[in-house]
């Protein structure tokens, strides 16, 4: 019985030792700089981490082959570009991470900060946050993060004019504009003035400050503009324009029923609500404006009191298609001088790198 024991934890070894030299596998070396080895384990990462990103169970053998290459058009480039003397700093890199962190929440946010929102929104910590919504801890993501800028930027640089050659015809703006017509309309809107008072750690204070500034405002002792230029230097209070669309959408959006809403659209320019309490905060508004439900023409304004019309909105989004097809193409072209024998060394093809992605 001992004996048949060891037989099976010596087959178990060897098991798993094949399967680990089989992971370390060299599928591909970039050489077009520096030596750099794609092995069947990092595939398999990618593979990983493109499925969580995109909701994806499996993958065909074709699909990692894709993938595969993209490994390898990334490296190229990015040893092309260290090779032109391209250098992004990491705290380039963290600049750019934060800016598109801060999006998600329409103000600056430093990482510490971020870390604290993840862990009161989720329980879990950054690096674990990170894992599962990417794929990748912290330091490998933003690693990634900086191939990928390296890269776009080395791609530009190649390939500059035909990206910003890239853009829509009169004739292409207008044609959109009749396909969509339907969905440029504007609906009954509101311009809002809306001041809150976060009560932080002393409701009291923050009820007091917030009942003298409605006072002095519907005295006239303080105006609008008065409120927003201190509100950029207050911790206090945050005062600014809000529009507000009649739909269903936006009722949810402001935490309020659509009758709620309805009620609100019922009210005259010039109104000021008396001083609302909520979970975190004490508030007023002021309807400054109202603006009737339209269809919107090529000249009209996208929304009021802003400069941009649909003939700009429509040519503006056309062009980012157009550029980022030209963007993909320039790309394809890029990796495709650089894919050469003596840059790239393909040490699995045909049916024996079938063979190894047919997991």
């Amino acid at each position: 019985m001992k004996r048949f024991a060891l037989c099976v934890s010596l087959i178990l070894m060897a098991a798993t030792g094949a399967f680990a030299q089989t992971d370390l596998q060299p599928l591909a070396t970039v050489k077009l700089n520096k030596s750099e080895t794609i092995t069947l384990k990092q595939l398999k990462n990618r593979v990983e981490i493109y499925g969580k990103q995109n909701g994806i169970s499996s993958f065909t053998v074709d699909q990692k082959k894709e993938i595969l290459n993209a490994m390898i058009d990334e490296k190229l480039v990015v040893q092309a570009a260290t090779k032109a003397g391209m250098v992004l700093t990491d705290s380039q890199v963290n600049q750019y991470f934060m800016q598109n962190v801060s999006q998600q929440f329409g103000r600056n946010v430093t990482e510490a900060e971020f870390e604290e929102i993840i862990k009161k929104q989720t329980g879990k910590s950054f690096e674990d946050y990170m894992k599962n919504t990417v794929g990748m801890g912290v330091a490998e993501y933003k690693t990634y993060l900086k191939n990928q800028l390296i890269a776009q930027q080395y791609v530009l640089q190649q390939k500059q004019e035909e990206i910003q050659k890239a853009a829509p015809s009169d004739e292409e703006i207008r044609a959109f504009y009749e396909l969509n017509k339907a969905s440029f309309v504007q609906n009954d809107m509101l311009k809002l003035f809306l001041v809150l008072f976060p009560k932080n750690n002393d409701p009291a204070a923050a009820k007091t400050k917030a009942e003298a500034m409605l006072k002095d405002f519907k005295d006239k002792k303080i105006t609008t503009e008065k409120i927003k230029a201190n509100a950029a230097n207050s911790k206090d209070y945050q005062g600014g324009d809000l529009f507000i669309s009649k739909t269903a959408q936006h009722a949810q959006q402001l935490g309020i029923t659509y009758n709620e809403l309805l009620e609100l659209f019922g009210k005259e320019k010039g109104y000021v609500s008396s001083l609302t309490e909520t979970e975190n905060d004490f508030q007023f508004y002021a309807v400054r404006a109202k603006y009737s439900a339209k269809m919107l023409g090529l000249s009209d304004l996208v929304q009021p009191e802003t400069t941009i019309t649909v003939y700009d909105y429509i040519k503006s989004n056309l062009t980012q298609q157009k550029q980022s097809q030209a963007m993909i193409a320039a790309v394809q072209d890029v990796t495709k001088a650089l894919d050469t024998p003596e840059n790239v060394e393909r040490k699995k093809t045909g049916a024996a790198l079938d063979k190894l992605l047919n997991w």
